[in-house]
């Protein structure tokens, strides 16, 4: 038995919306998962030097969470990842692992947990919701935990909607990037961000680019995490002058995704992360509508796809 797993790359809170909205765009990993006598691991692409080959592979530890959920052994499997996200570059590589090992691991017990235990398991392993319901639902994606479950909504896109990638050649990892953030912020700033979540959810619903400057400031993280990326509001800066309809820090950083429709924004932060010292490649593309997708070998063809939207 043979499973192959696609899941995308996301984009979290989208400036203003903090661990409540992802957005998943057309970059991909994929999983495959084939029983085997016995145990190994295979990365190729991005992480290939750095990631753990052993049972504490993310993916791994996903498959074996949601196996132990279904009752059974893990049994010994060959697991190949192809990473096309880059690593702890704000795109959601670690929520890309774990949905896909998760997605596998239910191929593999033979049953299915619902959607709504998937996303639980899901944001139980990553410890936040924002990236995981994103890469196994597709588009864009309210998230908020009440009860020790998540509660989502998928919110429609215009399909017009293009991005850009900014990708540096350096890491921010999550969990230094969340220990920089205060405890508390001020009420006026709490405000500022209701308010323009509120706005960004209905400019993208509606196609009203001409918002998105307004939609997409920010006070609750981009702020804090300067000491972290310095110039990250120079780079954002860059992307308005060069025409984009808004620009953000992507997750944690450090990538910084511009939506716009002129590869000249592509350009032009490019050139303000290089002003810097900072090597940096540009990624166009869209958002995927569709989430994660399955297939399943039992011979030689398999069995079809599924579709987690």
């Amino acid at each position: 038995m043979k499973v192959e797993v696609q899941v995308p790359a996301t984009i979290a809170n989208l400036g203003p919306g903090f661990d409540a909205l992802g957005l998943a765009v057309r970059l991909y990993n994929s999983l495959t998962v084939e029983i085997g006598e016995e145990f190994s691991v295979e990365i190729r692409g991005e992480g290939e030097d750095d990631l753990p080959r052993d049972r504490t592979h993310l993916a791994y530890r996903a498959i074996e969470a949601v196996m132990k959920a279904h009752g059974v052994r893990v049994p010994p499997i060959r697991l190949c990842q192809q990473n096309a996200i880059p690593i702890k570059r704000g795109l959601g590589s670690s929520a890309s692992a774990i949905v896909a090992g998760l997605l596998a691991g239910t191929a593999l017990a033979g049953g299915r947990l619902s959607k709504e235990d998937l996303i639980d398991l899901a944001w139980r392993m990553e410890g936040h919701p924002d990236n995981v319901t994103a890469s196994m639902l597709g588009g864009l994606v309210v998230s908020a935990v009440e009860d020790d479950r998540v509660r989502w909504v998928k919110v429609p896109v215009d399909p017009s909607l293009r991005v850009i990638l900014a990708i540096p050649a350096l890491e921010v990892a999550t969990e230094e990037a969340r220990r920089v953030l205060p405890e508390s912020v001020p009420f006026r700033d709490a405000v500022f961000n209701v308010g323009r979540t509120a706005m960004l959810l209905a400019a993208l619903s509606a196609g009203r680019m001409d918002l998105l400057w307004t939609a997409t400031a920010d006070r609750l993280h981009q702020v804090y995490r300067l000491p972290l990326v310095p110039w990250l509001f120079d780079v954002i800066h860059a992307a308005r002058e060069a025409g984009a309809f808004g620009a953000v820090l992507s997750g944690s950083g450090p990538t910084v995704a511009a939506f716009a429709e002129d590869r000249r924004v592509g350009l032009a932060m490019k050139e303000a992360f290089e002003a810097r010292g900072i090597h940096c490649r540009v990624v166009e593309t869209e958002p995927d509508f569709h989430g994660a997708r399955v297939n399943v070998w039992q011979g030689e063809r398999p069995e079809g796809g599924e579709r987690w939207a």
